[in-house]
Protein backbone atom coordinates (compact mmCIF):
# COMPACT_ATOMS: atom_id res chain seq x y z
CA UNK A 1 0.00 0.00 0.00
CA UNK A 2 1.30 3.46 -0.92
CA UNK A 3 0.98 5.96 1.91
CA UNK A 4 -0.21 9.53 1.36
CA UNK A 5 1.76 12.19 3.23
CA UNK A 6 0.14 15.63 3.04
CA UNK A 7 2.59 18.50 2.73
CA UNK A 8 1.07 21.43 4.65
CA UNK A 9 3.53 24.14 3.60
CA UNK A 10 0.87 25.98 1.58
CA UNK A 11 -1.46 26.14 4.59
CA UNK A 12 1.29 28.02 6.41
CA UNK A 13 1.71 30.30 3.38
CA UNK A 14 -1.96 31.31 3.60
CA UNK A 15 -1.68 31.94 7.34
CA UNK A 16 1.51 33.97 6.95
CA UNK A 17 -0.12 36.23 4.36
CA UNK A 18 -2.23 37.79 7.14
CA UNK A 19 -0.36 36.84 10.28
CA UNK A 20 -2.07 35.36 13.31
CA UNK A 21 -3.17 31.75 13.53
CA UNK A 22 -5.76 31.42 10.75
CA UNK A 23 -5.76 28.82 9.36
CA UNK A 24 -4.58 26.88 12.39
CA UNK A 25 -1.73 24.72 11.09
CA UNK A 26 -1.75 22.23 13.95
CA UNK A 27 -5.51 21.68 13.72
CA UNK A 28 -5.23 21.32 9.94
CA UNK A 29 -2.57 18.62 10.32
CA UNK A 30 -4.71 16.77 12.86
CA UNK A 31 -7.73 17.02 10.57
CA UNK A 32 -5.72 15.66 7.64
CA UNK A 33 -4.84 12.63 9.74
CA UNK A 34 -8.46 12.27 10.87
CA UNK A 35 -9.57 12.36 7.22
CA UNK A 36 -7.18 9.56 6.23
CA UNK A 37 -3.73 11.04 5.58
CA UNK A 38 -1.01 8.62 6.60
CA UNK A 39 1.70 11.22 7.09
CA UNK A 40 2.36 14.94 7.47
CA UNK A 41 5.23 16.63 5.62
CA UNK A 42 6.78 20.03 6.32
CA UNK A 43 9.76 21.90 4.90
CA UNK A 44 10.99 24.49 7.42
CA UNK A 45 13.06 26.81 5.24
CA UNK A 46 15.39 29.28 6.96
CA UNK A 47 13.43 32.32 5.67
CA UNK A 48 10.23 30.85 7.18
CA UNK A 49 8.22 31.84 4.13
CA UNK A 50 5.75 29.09 5.01
CA UNK A 51 6.56 26.63 7.80
CA UNK A 52 8.24 28.33 10.75
CA UNK A 53 10.61 26.80 13.24
CA UNK A 54 7.91 27.11 15.90
CA UNK A 55 5.45 25.27 13.65
CA UNK A 56 7.71 22.23 13.55
CA UNK A 57 7.99 22.08 17.32
CA UNK A 58 4.24 22.65 17.71
CA UNK A 59 3.45 19.82 15.30
CA UNK A 60 5.90 17.29 16.73
CA UNK A 61 3.86 16.21 19.79
CA UNK A 62 0.50 16.06 17.97
CA UNK A 63 1.25 14.28 14.67
CA UNK A 64 0.27 10.66 15.24
CA UNK A 65 1.03 9.33 11.75
CA UNK A 66 4.47 9.61 10.12
CA UNK A 67 6.05 13.04 10.56
CA UNK A 68 8.31 13.78 7.59
CA UNK A 69 10.61 16.80 7.85
CA UNK A 70 12.33 17.70 4.61
CA UNK A 71 15.04 20.26 4.03
CA UNK A 72 18.60 21.10 3.14
CA UNK A 73 20.84 19.48 5.76
CA UNK A 74 22.51 22.55 7.21
CA UNK A 75 23.11 22.89 10.94
CA UNK A 76 19.68 24.43 11.54
CA UNK A 77 17.94 21.49 9.89
CA UNK A 78 20.08 18.91 11.65
CA UNK A 79 19.31 20.50 15.02
CA UNK A 80 15.58 20.21 14.28
CA UNK A 81 16.01 16.50 13.59
CA UNK A 82 18.10 16.02 16.73
CA UNK A 83 15.39 17.64 18.82
CA UNK A 84 12.29 16.10 17.25
CA UNK A 85 13.40 12.68 15.96
CA UNK A 86 10.66 12.47 13.28
CA UNK A 87 9.73 9.26 11.52
CA UNK A 88 11.55 10.42 8.39
CA UNK A 89 14.07 13.05 7.33
CA UNK A 90 14.00 13.83 3.61
CA UNK A 91 17.20 15.48 2.43
CA UNK A 92 16.88 17.94 -0.46
CA UNK A 93 19.82 19.65 -2.18
CA UNK A 94 18.28 23.07 -2.82
CA UNK A 95 19.81 26.14 -1.13
CA UNK A 96 17.60 28.48 0.94
CA UNK A 97 16.83 30.93 -1.92
CA UNK A 98 15.23 28.31 -4.22
CA UNK A 99 11.44 28.67 -4.57
CA UNK A 100 10.74 24.94 -4.43
CA UNK A 101 12.70 21.68 -4.51
CA UNK A 102 13.17 21.12 -8.23
CA UNK A 103 16.23 18.91 -8.62
CA UNK A 104 17.72 15.85 -7.01
CA UNK A 105 21.06 15.34 -5.29
CA UNK A 106 24.21 14.56 -7.21
CA UNK A 107 24.74 11.50 -5.06
CA UNK A 108 27.86 10.58 -7.02
CA UNK A 109 29.75 13.83 -6.42
CA UNK A 110 28.44 14.29 -2.87
CA UNK A 111 28.40 10.68 -1.76
CA UNK A 112 30.85 11.10 1.13
CA UNK A 113 28.94 14.11 2.48
CA UNK A 114 25.61 12.31 2.25
CA UNK A 115 26.98 9.20 3.91
CA UNK A 116 28.07 11.21 6.95
CA UNK A 117 24.66 12.86 7.15
CA UNK A 118 22.81 9.56 6.81
CA UNK A 119 24.98 7.98 9.51
CA UNK A 120 24.24 10.87 11.86
CA UNK A 121 20.50 10.75 11.21
CA UNK A 122 20.43 7.00 11.74
CA UNK A 123 22.05 7.67 15.10
CA UNK A 124 18.89 9.56 16.07
CA UNK A 125 16.70 6.63 15.05
CA UNK A 126 15.34 8.49 12.01
CA UNK A 127 14.56 6.93 8.62
CA UNK A 128 16.33 8.80 5.82
CA UNK A 129 15.14 9.54 2.29
CA UNK A 130 17.25 11.33 -0.34
CA UNK A 131 15.58 13.46 -3.01
CA UNK A 132 16.77 12.15 -6.38
CA UNK A 133 16.28 12.50 -10.11
CA UNK A 134 15.24 9.28 -11.92
CA UNK A 135 18.77 8.39 -12.98
CA UNK A 136 20.15 4.86 -12.61
CA UNK A 137 23.68 5.97 -11.71
CA UNK A 138 22.30 8.28 -9.03
CA UNK A 139 20.16 5.49 -7.60
CA UNK A 140 23.21 3.27 -7.24
CA UNK A 141 25.21 6.10 -5.67
CA UNK A 142 22.37 6.78 -3.24
CA UNK A 143 22.48 3.17 -2.09
CA UNK A 144 26.14 3.62 -1.17
CA UNK A 145 25.26 6.47 1.19
CA UNK A 146 23.31 4.10 3.42
CA UNK A 147 19.99 5.88 2.93
CA UNK A 148 16.83 3.89 3.63
CA UNK A 149 14.82 5.37 0.78
CA UNK A 150 15.00 7.68 -2.17
CA UNK A 151 12.31 10.15 -3.16
CA UNK A 152 11.99 10.49 -6.92
CA UNK A 153 11.54 14.07 -8.11
CA UNK A 154 8.41 13.81 -10.26
CA UNK A 155 8.31 17.34 -11.69
CA UNK A 156 9.33 16.25 -15.22
CA UNK A 157 6.83 13.37 -15.13
CA UNK A 158 4.00 15.77 -14.26
CA UNK A 159 5.07 18.23 -16.95
CA UNK A 160 5.23 15.59 -19.69
CA UNK A 161 2.19 13.59 -18.59
CA UNK A 162 -0.44 15.46 -20.69
CA UNK A 163 1.47 14.94 -23.93
CA UNK A 164 2.54 11.32 -23.38
CA UNK A 165 2.19 9.52 -20.06
CA UNK A 166 3.76 6.29 -21.33
CA UNK A 167 7.00 8.05 -22.26
CA UNK A 168 6.92 10.30 -19.21
CA UNK A 169 6.94 7.42 -16.74
CA UNK A 170 9.71 5.35 -18.39
CA UNK A 171 12.73 6.84 -16.54
CA UNK A 172 10.83 6.58 -13.25
CA UNK A 173 9.94 2.96 -13.83
CA UNK A 174 13.58 2.15 -14.56
CA UNK A 175 14.83 4.03 -11.51
CA UNK A 176 12.15 2.48 -9.31
CA UNK A 177 12.98 -1.02 -10.50
CA UNK A 178 16.67 -0.41 -9.83
CA UNK A 179 15.93 0.89 -6.34
CA UNK A 180 13.79 -2.14 -5.59
CA UNK A 181 16.46 -4.53 -6.84
CA UNK A 182 19.06 -3.13 -4.42
CA UNK A 183 16.77 -2.85 -1.42
CA UNK A 184 16.00 0.87 -1.38
CA UNK A 185 12.58 2.06 -0.27
CA UNK A 186 10.81 4.37 -2.69
CA UNK A 187 9.00 7.67 -2.22
CA UNK A 188 7.91 10.20 -4.84
CA UNK A 189 6.90 13.82 -4.88
CA UNK A 190 6.52 17.12 -6.72
CA UNK A 191 3.52 18.12 -8.85
CA UNK A 192 1.73 14.81 -8.42
CA UNK A 193 -2.01 15.44 -8.75
CA UNK A 194 -5.43 13.87 -9.18
CA UNK A 195 -4.75 13.76 -12.91
CA UNK A 196 -1.39 11.97 -12.93
CA UNK A 197 -1.12 10.11 -9.61
CA UNK A 198 -3.11 6.95 -10.39
CA UNK A 199 -1.10 6.15 -13.52
CA UNK A 200 2.20 6.66 -11.67
CA UNK A 201 1.06 4.33 -8.88
CA UNK A 202 -0.25 1.80 -11.41
CA UNK A 203 3.15 1.65 -13.12
CA UNK A 204 5.08 1.49 -9.84
CA UNK A 205 2.85 -0.46 -7.43
CA UNK A 206 5.65 -0.97 -4.87
CA UNK A 207 5.85 2.78 -4.20
CA UNK A 208 6.06 3.29 -0.42
CA UNK A 209 4.89 6.89 -0.10
CA UNK A 210 3.95 10.02 -1.99
CA UNK A 211 4.29 13.50 -0.53
CA UNK A 212 1.81 15.96 -2.04
CA UNK A 213 1.10 19.52 -1.00
CA UNK A 214 0.41 22.15 -3.64
CA UNK A 215 -2.12 20.08 -5.60
CA UNK A 216 -3.95 18.85 -2.50
CA UNK A 217 -4.34 22.32 -1.02
CA UNK A 218 -5.41 23.71 -4.40
CA UNK A 219 -7.98 20.93 -4.90
CA UNK A 220 -9.25 21.47 -1.36
CA UNK A 221 -10.38 24.98 -2.38
CA UNK A 222 -12.98 23.28 -4.57
CA UNK A 223 -13.65 19.95 -2.86
CA UNK A 224 -12.80 20.56 0.79
CA UNK A 225 -9.85 18.91 2.48
CA UNK A 226 -11.71 15.83 3.73
CA UNK A 227 -13.07 14.96 0.30
CA UNK A 228 -9.77 15.84 -1.38
CA UNK A 229 -7.79 13.45 0.80
CA UNK A 230 -10.27 10.69 0.02
CA UNK A 231 -9.95 11.40 -3.70
CA UNK A 232 -6.16 11.06 -3.49
CA UNK A 233 -6.36 7.90 -1.42
CA UNK A 234 -8.56 6.34 -4.11
CA UNK A 235 -5.91 7.16 -6.70
CA UNK A 236 -3.45 5.17 -4.59
CA UNK A 237 -5.69 2.17 -3.99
Amino acid sequence: MTKLSVNINKVATIRNARGGRVPDLVKFAQDCERFGAEGITVHPRPDERHITLQDVYDLAPVVTTEFNIEGYPDERYMQIIRDIRPAQATLVPDPPDVLTSNNGWDAIARQDELKLLVDELHGYGVRVSIFLNPDLAQVMAAKATGTDRIELYTGPYAEEFPSGKEEAVVPYLKAAAAARSIGLGLNAGHDLSLENLAYFRQCIPWLDEVSIGHAIISDALYYGIENTIQLYLRRLA
